[in-house]
């Protein structure tokens, strides 16, 4: 079993974050196509957002850095580092607040 910090990529994630033209960057640290559970750690530099996009499956978000707002229609939560917050099955938005990364849990039914 390999082990990784979550703490040293997230700092390595926000970096990419700032040194992208996009202002995000992510690594997915788990799953993938034949895996129900997917991972990703994902950075925002301070100021920027997904956008509204469709909620996947099930899925929840981990704040390992900074602080964040998770908006789905007229409700909104803002979490901080170690909050965690389960993501609405409606249409959302992710913005960083502050530069933040976070552990993003999605259980699809795209195994094989």
């Amino acid at each position: 079993m390999d082990a990784l910090s979550l703490t040293a990529l997230a700092e390595e994630q926000v970096a990419a974050a700032h040194a992208s033209s996009a202002g995000r960057s992510a690594r997915t640290i788990h799953g993938g196509q034949t895996h129900a559970l997917r991972q990703t750690v994902l950075a925002l530099a301070a100021g920027q957002a997904l956008g509204e996009h469709e909620s996947p499956d099930e899925a929840t978000l981990q704040v390992l850095a900074g602080r964040v707002r998770l908006s789905a229609g007229d409700d909104s939560w803002e979490a901080v580092t170690g909050d965690y917050l389960i993501i609405p099955p409606a249409r959302h938005d992710l913005a960083a607040i502050d530069d933040s990364a976070v552990l993003l849990s999605v259980v699809t039914d795209r195994r094989q």
